[in-house]
């Protein structure tokens, strides 16, 4: 997921994710910032699951996002090409109400913290950002904006991760 970075690692891409995504139910695209269609959302699987898959323009698969239906509530996996790729759970001591870590089959961990209901929080890695989500540089309206900063990050991983994270927010905001 994360390779060592070299001279060039912060030509920053961004993505325009629709908010109700769990809620739509048909394909929706997220596009890029010069308004190309850089990824697929099937909403085909959103309805039989808590599922959730991230296609590319030729339609295949990159990720899969399942909630987990088990006790532990909070938990959410990723997966790619029916292995899992990563865990996201609520991290628990955290001063911050929205902290979340997630965890990559290969060891590495990733932080989630911010204002997560608000769209406005970060993806970090070690303490260096991978991606910022915000609505502030954005116009369009039930959009939010994914600032993927570092080259060798992957952006459909990125997105996963942004909306699961911000779909248990909501659940824990539910359950409150």
């Amino acid at each position: 997921m994360l390779q060592s970075h070299g001279e060039h690692a912060h030509r920053s891409r961004k993505y325009f994710v629709h908010d109700r995504i769990f809620g739509i139910g048909e394909d929706y695209w997220v596009d890029d910032e010069h308004g190309r269609h850089a990824f697929l959302v099937d909403g085909k699987a959103l309805r039989l699951w808590e599922t959730f898959e991230l296609k590319d323009t030729e339609r295949r698969v990159l990720v899969t996002i399942r909630k987990k239906m088990v006790r532990i509530r909070d938990t959410m996996t990723i997966e790619r090409d029916d292995q899992p790729l990563a865990t996201i759970k609520r991290k628990r001591l955290s001063l911050l109400r929205h902290h979340y870590r997630v965890e990559l089959v290969d060891g590495t961990e990733l932080d989630v913290s911010g204002k997560l209901l608000d769209r406005e929080f970060a993806i970090e890695y070690d303490g260096e950002l991978l991606a910022e989500i915000s609505r502030r540089w954005l116009t369009v309206r039930e959009t939010y904006g994914v600032n993927v900063i570092r080259d060798d990050a992957d952006p459909a991983l990125l997105i996963a991760v942004a909306v699961s994270v911000i779909r248990m927010a909501e659940r824990e905001r539910e359950d409150d």
